[in-house]
This record gives C-alpha cells, structure tokens and sequence, in this order.
C-alpha cells in the first residue's frame, strides 16, 4: 500500500505549488545591487529560513503596496501577495500583516487569503466587533475631532478625510509638501485637545483613541502562533515599535527612507516583495528537503571505526567523528548544502557514468568522461578519522569542501596553510591535505566553504581528509597508490577465507562487506545502520538514530558472519558484551541497546536547525529505545554463542559464561511484559516473539551444554517447556487462525513466524502452516512483508520491513513451500540498490526505499536466505 506524506506537509506542497511560483523565483534571480539585497541580508535570512517556527509579519501601506490611499488602487504588489500567501501556506510558516487601516478596510483593500492574519487599527484591531465596543463618549469624541478637521485641514488641496472605527485620518499623499506640514501641525493640535492619540503612518495622519501597539500586536502573534523567530517590515515611525521587540533570531527590515533600528533597508516595496520570495525559496527548501537522492543509491565506505555515506555524483554526504554516534561533519543527507558536503565534479559539465566499488573492497569509484573520483577511509588509529580522495583522468575537476560540525550548530571558519586547508574553531583538529591546490575561502558569518578547480591532465591529485590527528602525514599519489593497495589487499584477504554460496555471490560478499563495516573494531560493538532519522515514511515522524549497537541486531549481524566462516566479529562483540556485564548489576538487567563505547545512551533529543531527508522531520540524536524493557535480547546472544561454538568445535569458558547469564536472566524475568522487538512506544505486553526468544535462549544453552560437556542448571529444562507451552497456549488466536503479535490480541507480526523458524513448534505443525498463510495474506505486498498493520501510538505509516521479507522466505522454504521461497528472493534482489546496498524497508506503493542505510538487518537476513536457498535449486 502507498504511504501517503504528512497530511500538513501534502497540503502545503499542493497548495504552493498551485502558486505561479516562476514569478518568485524570477525575483529571486532579479539583479539586487541596489534595492538593499546584500549579502549579509542574504545569509540572516538563510538562518531564519531554518527556524522551527517562523512569523513573516509586516506594514501594509507603503511596505507591501507602493503607498497609502483609501481605494483600490493600493493593492498589494502582486508579486508580495503570492510570496506571502506562499510562506503562509507552508508547515510552520505563518504571516501577518499589522496596518493603521481599520480592520475591514485592510480585509477589502489588501484581498489577502484567510491563511495571512491581519491586524488593524496600529495593532489594536484583531477582530471586526472591535469596534462594537466603544463608548458613546469615546464616538462623540470622535465625531468633534472629524468635525474639527474637516472645519481646518479638509479643504486643503490635496488632502482627504477619513474616519474609521477608533480614529480619525488625514491622507496627505497628494498634497503639497507645505500644505502636508501645515496640516500635520493643525492635525496634532486637535489631537492634542480632544485627548488622542497622534499618529504619524507614512502619509496618513492619525487621530486615535487607542495607543499605537504594534509592538505589542507583534508579540500577541508571536504567542499566539508558537512562533519561535519573526521577520518584520514596515516603512512608518509607527512600525519602529514592533522593530524594538525583535530579539535573537529575529530580523527586522525597513522599508524606504526615515529613521529605524531595523539593522537592515530596502528600497521600496519591490526590494521587499524581492525579500519574501527569497525567503519562501529558502524555507522551502528547508522544509521539503533539497532534492532528494534515492537512499538505496548512497554507497557506504567504512575502515572499522568510521563510516561515510557518498551519492551517485561523488558527494559526501554523511560522516561523524571520532564516534559513529558523535556530531556530524557533512550531513547533506539530512539537510542539503547548508548541512554540509564534501563535493568533487567535473568543472565542465556531464553526466555521470558510473559508480561501482572496487571488486572486493569498501573503496568506491565514480566516473565521468573525464574525471573519476576513488574514495575510501583508511584504516587509522582510535579517535582519527582518515578520508582520501583521488581524482585522475584528463579534464578539470570542481572540489567544494563545505564542513558543517555538529549538524551545522558549530561555527567555525578556515585558514590556508601552505598545502593544507585547517578548519580552526573545532574541538577536534580539521585539516585537509591538499598539495599544489589553490582554495578560494568564502564565509557566511559563521561557517566557511573552500572551492579550488584543479587541472587533472599533469596526474592524479589526492585529498585526506583528517581529524582528530594533530601530526597529518603527507599526501602525495606514490604514497597513496600504496596506502590503497594496503586496504585493498586487507579487504580481499577476509573475503577470500568467506565461504559465499552459489546464490548470488556478489551480493552475498557485498553484504558481508556492509555488516563488517558496522563492526566498530576498536571496541567489538556492531551498529544496526550507520545513520540517523532517514524515515520510514516520506513526510513522517518515524525517524530514528540506529547508530548504536542493539544488542539483537548485533548477536544477529556477527552470527550471520559466522556462517559464512568469519568468527573474529563474533568474538570482538562477545567481548563487548561481556565488559558490559562486568558492571551491570546483573544480566536480567541489560539496556536493549548501547554506544559502541558500552556505555547507556543520553537523552533522545532533536535537531531543530535540519530539515531531515526529503524534508522529513523531527532528525533526532539518541533512542528512547535505551529505557524500553526487551526481553527477547537474551535469545539471539544465546544462538550466536551455539553457532560459534559449533563453528570452532569449542567452546571458551568465557563464553559459556556469557550463555549461563543470557540463562539466568530469561529464569528472573521470562514472565514479564515487555516493550518487544518492534519497540513500541505504548505500554508494555506479552509478546509472543520475546516469549519464544526466551525459549530460543535456554534451548540453546541446553545443546550447547550437551555438545561441550558443560553442566546444565537444573531449572534449565523444565523452565523450558513451561515457556514453550505458555507460548503454544497463549499465543494461538482463534479468530486470527494464526500466532499473534501478543497474548490476548488478534493482531499479526511477522516476526512470529520465529514460533516454528526457532523450532519451538514444529514447522509442519498445522499452526504453524496456518500463521505463515496468515502473515502472507495480511501482510505481504508484492516484494515486502510489513511488520504488522495495528496502530503503534505513532502517527504516520512505514513500508514494509526487509528482514521481515527474509523471514517469509524462510518460512516458505521451512513449510515445502520452495518456488515460492525463490519468487519472493528474486523480488527481494531487484530492490538492492546499484551498488549492492539495502536500507531498512521499502514502500511498494510509491516503490520508495525508506529508513536508516545501508540496514544491518536487511544485510544479514540476505544472507541467511542465500545460503538457505543454495541446497534448493530452482524448480
């Protein structure tokens, strides 16, 4: 089924696109020399764009129409008016308009849409039955001050009356500049003894009984909206109240000659219609996201303790340092440009070629006609992070370095020393080296970008990238031919000794490859994806950071290792583990997750200042997830500890160790509910999948036992099969004709087709037939398999879930069910992107790739049904 974006995000995206959005963009490009579009003005709105709320509120006469008048021919400019209702009609955008008209003139003359609030009266007017409250006594004063007017200044040339709801205007416009001074003394007089408020409003002369507020109608909106930054325009002293109360993020612009503490001036009216379309450009960029790559098209390169994430086009796009959980440096992925990127192309331009990884490796080539790009991160000691890049061919190549630390929050700038390019202001040393390149350095005020061309024909030209490391080697190409080839021939080494299946090899050895990068080697932890909030909906909320180690993803990553031949990843993780335990207060008491340093998560927090992927939001650091009870966490250690024994023919004491606590904890907590393996974020159950994983765990540690000679506790057994006929019993819905998510629930999950995968029931049990016809029937679409369809507690829909695809696959093949099996593996392989990677899910109504990549889970649930399907040849 498709998966529909925000319904908040869908309606704005209709709604200006509706919008002659041509025209804006046709003033975005308009020559601005003059009008009081400078750079600085340019980059304080480029932030404001980026703020989680914003209000764009201004002056009508004078600021959004050429001048004042009482008819129709102050119109708002119609460029002003299609930007304003533009940035009105996106998500967390709204605009106001604050005038000196009463409030039914502004609402005639202006035609604004309903979606711009409209203020009249200086500030005073919110509503039409303002006015309505007015005393007799305050009409009758009112009344003398139009009749003393109209008695001196009314038949002046040039000069009308008009009487609104809470005052009396004298419109000067057309008068002569004596006739104006003359009438503005006279007018301040009557204001003066008839106890009102004297006004000054560009051309117009107001005589009110209410206080000028715009101040005060500014913040009144602000509160009123949740407006967390507001941009305000005018062009009238009056207006220079609501520009005392911008503060921080705020940004104030005046409109045309006079006196202001707007830090910023435009021109006229045009310049600020200029403004508007500027800003809604950029904030929609923001919001939407920049034009979004397809995420399984992203390859992966790793060294053991860092990744980094490149598009088709040779961008970095995504890498943190020192730690995989640390702050990113280019975070393109999440936040386009401003988020930061590290971009090599071709100065003269063309399409790309091709993108492929050097056979066997993590090194990644990009090609055009002319010139091709190697990136690879070398290996390097803990707390360093070393990217190289070489560009060869025969043309020239465009290198634009634009690092973002700490997801764009850090400001930093950069210097050029000799042939080395020092990020200074940063925690931790930034330096590129590049010899005999020319940088020219540019600034926004808080960030710097560098940009050199760089002439290909003369030989390859090598960039390293390197923090944290405060002694940066030389990089020169006869160095880095052999660095390279050190990391190729390591890389090719541990796959020579892989024993791959004849199904699909190349695959199979480039998933093996992903699941060894999230191997963090200096500490043995294995992440479950190497980033943050890449959605599981286009437009959603289902964001997530998965850059730490779950303890199952983890068991399940180095055990699918182990059944290729590599054991080391199993052992560094076991390891891992067992320092955990060795300060946990006990087994029963393990986090379903940790950083890879093993220690428990901060607070789950978000980034406000990123737009997220596809402009996806909230991006959030950290996982809740930490502070959830998962109870099933015991069983997947259990069967990596039984498979690794099997594969060495021994077992360590120290794991044995590891298996008797995995033991211990199920016999202290089988019994209780808990969050499960899908992490819901709703009161714990009695899931069906933590109840056999409970069961997987001490089967496991009683074959183990049995094959090593160790001696089994007692309660082992009989606890058991108390768990495994709990399960049987309870877990089996009547009205669902199948095993269910949960005790007492007729909802489906795919994972508990683990009740037979296990061998806790017995796959050609009827029951088991049935759960596989029911997961099939209720949640397979085309190639995927979603986890289930009830509600969560979280808004928003997902795709369907690779590994839960692997599963049925098993499942198929499980029950005799093998043609089927192959079919749906097929389908499977046809969505691995064009370089062998696979993230989270898949939509197959929008055949849209979703969620945080390249997946641990997607990787090794290939795996395992590759070598599945190899002793079970087609047809």
């Amino acid at each position: 089924m498709p998966t529909p974006l925000n319904q908040s995000l869908a309606d704005s995206a209709l709604l200006t696109k509706s919008l002659p959005l041509g025209l804006l963009r046709a003033f975005v490009q308009t020559d601005a020399a003059d009008d009081g579009l400078t750079p600085q003005l340019l980059a304080e709105l480029k932030l404001l764009a980026r703020t989680p709320g914003l209000l764009v509120a201004c002056n009508y006469g004078g600021t959004l129409c050429a001048a004042e008048g009482i008819s129709t021919e102050t119109l708002p400019l119609g460029s002003a008016a299609i930007a304003l209702r533009a940035l009105a009609a996106l998500p967390n955008t709204h605009a106001a308009v604050i005038s000196g008209r009463s409030l039914r003139d502004l609402a005639a003359v202006s035609r604004l849409p309903a979606e711009v609030h409209l203020v009249g009266s200086h500030g005073a007017e919110f509503d039409m039955g303002f006015a309505h409250g007015l005393s007799l006594a305050t009409e009758s004063v009112l009344q003398q001050a139009s009749q003393a007017l109209a008695e001196t200044v009314g038949a002046y040339r040039g000069i009308t009356i008009e009487r609104k709801p809470v005052a009396v205007s004298v419109h000067t416009r057309p008068a002569a500049p004596d006739v104006v001074e003359l009438a503005t003394r006279q007018a301040e007089d009557i204001a003066r003894a008839h106890g009102l408020n004297f006004i000054i409003d560009g051309s117009v002369l107001d005589l009110s009984v209410v206080d000028p507020s715009k101040g005060a109608a500014l913040e009144h909106l602000r509160s009123m909206l949740g407006a967390s930054a507001a941009l305000y325009a005018g062009d009238a002293s009056s207006d220079e109240a609501a520009m005392a109360t911008l503060r921080g993020p705020d940004l104030g612009l005046r409109v045309g000659p006079g006196p202001t503490v707007a830090p910023h001036r435009l021109r006229d009216p045009e310049s600020f219609a200029r403004v508007l379309a500027v800003l809604f450009e950029l904030r929609r960029a923001w919001l939407f996201g920049e034009d979004a790559v397809g995420l399984e098209r992203h390859s992966l390169i790793g060294n053991g303790s860092s990744t980094a994430l490149i598009t088709p086009d040779a961008r970095i796009c995504w890498m943190s340092h020192p730690l995989p959980d640390s702050g990113s440096l280019f975070a393109h992925l999440l936040g386009g440009d401003a988020a930061g990127h590290f971009s090599v192309e071709p100065a003269k331009a063309s399409q790309v070629l091709g993108q492929r990884y050097v056979d066997s490796t993590m090194i990644v080539e990009t090609r055009w006609a002319d010139v091709t790009v190697t990136d690879y991160l070398e290996p390097a000691p803990e707390g360093i992070t070393s990217l190289v890049r070489v560009l060869s061919g025969t043309g020239t190549a465009r290198i634009v370095f634009a690092p973002r630390p700490d997801y764009a929050n850090a400001p930093f700038s950069m210097e050029v020393r000799g042939g080395e390019l020092h990020v200074v202001g940063t925690a931790d040393p930034i330096i590129l080296l590049a010899p005999g390149v020319g940088f020219t350095i540019t600034s926004d005020g808080r960030h710097a970008t560098a940009t050199a061309d760089v002439e290909l024909r003369h030989g390859p030209v090598v960039f390293n990238l390197r923090c944290g490391d405060t002694e940066p080697q030389r990089s020169d190409p006869p160095e880095e031919n052999s660095r390279r080839a050190a990391v190729a021939h390591h890389s090719r080494r541990w796959v020579q000794a892989l024993q791959l299946p004849s199904v699909k090899p190349s695959l199979v050895r480039r998933s093996a490859l992903v699941l060894r990068a999230l191997v963090h080697e200096p500490t043995g932890a294995v992440l479950a994806a190497p980033t943050t909030s890449l959605p599981e909906g286009i437009g959603g909320t289902r964001n997530w950071d998965y850059r730490y180690c779950w303890l199952r993803d983890a068991s399940m990553t180095v055990n699918a290792l182990v059944d290729l031949g590599s054991t080391a990843e199993a052992e560094g993780f076991l390891a891992w583990l067992g320092r955990i335990l060795a300060h946990a207060p006990g087994p029963e008491w393990l986090h379903p997750l940790y950083s890879v340093t093993g220690a428990p998560l901060s607070t789950e927090a978000i980034i406000e200042s990123l737009p997220g992927y596809a402009g996806s939001r909230p991006v959030r650091i950290g996982n809740a997830a930490d502070h959830q009870v998962q109870l099933d966490v015991f069983g997947p250690v259990a069967e990596l500890i039984d498979a690794l024994s099997a594969r060495q023919g021994a077992l360590a004491d120290e794991h044995w160790e590891l298996m008797v606590q995995m033991a211990s904890a199920v016999l202290a907590r089988w019994h209780e509910a808990d969050h499960g393996i899908w992490e819901a974020r709703r009161a714990p159950r009695h899931h069906v999948y933590t109840r056999v994983m409970c069961w997987v765990a001490l089967d496991r540690a009683l074959r183990t036992a049995a094959r090593h000679g160790r001696e089994p506790r007692p309660e082992w057994a009989p606890t058991a099969a108390a768990i495994r006929e709990e399960v049987l019993r309870e877990g089996w819905d009547e009205s669902s004709q199948s095993y269910t998510v949960a005790y007492d629930s007729p909802d489906l999950d795919a994972a508990v087709l683990h009740i037979g995968l296990s061998g806790l029931l017995d796959v050609a049990d009827q029951r088991f037939l049935d759960t596989v016809t029911a997961v099939e029937r209720e949640l397979r679409v085309g190639p995927t398999v979603f986890r289930y369809r009830y509600d969560d507690g979280l808004p928003g829909l997902e795709g369907g879930f690779h590994i839960c695809t692997t599963w049925l696959i098993e499942a198929y093949v499980a029950v005799g069910r093998i043609e089927e099996a192959w079919d749906l593996f097929d389908q499977l392989v046809n969505l691995f992107g064009p370089t062998g990677l696979l993230p989270e899910e898949y939509d197959p109504g929008t055949e849209t790739h979703l969620g945080n990549h390249p997946q641990a889970y997607s990787h090794l649930g290939f795996i395992r049904c590759a070598r599945l399907l190899d002793a079970l040849p087609k047809n």
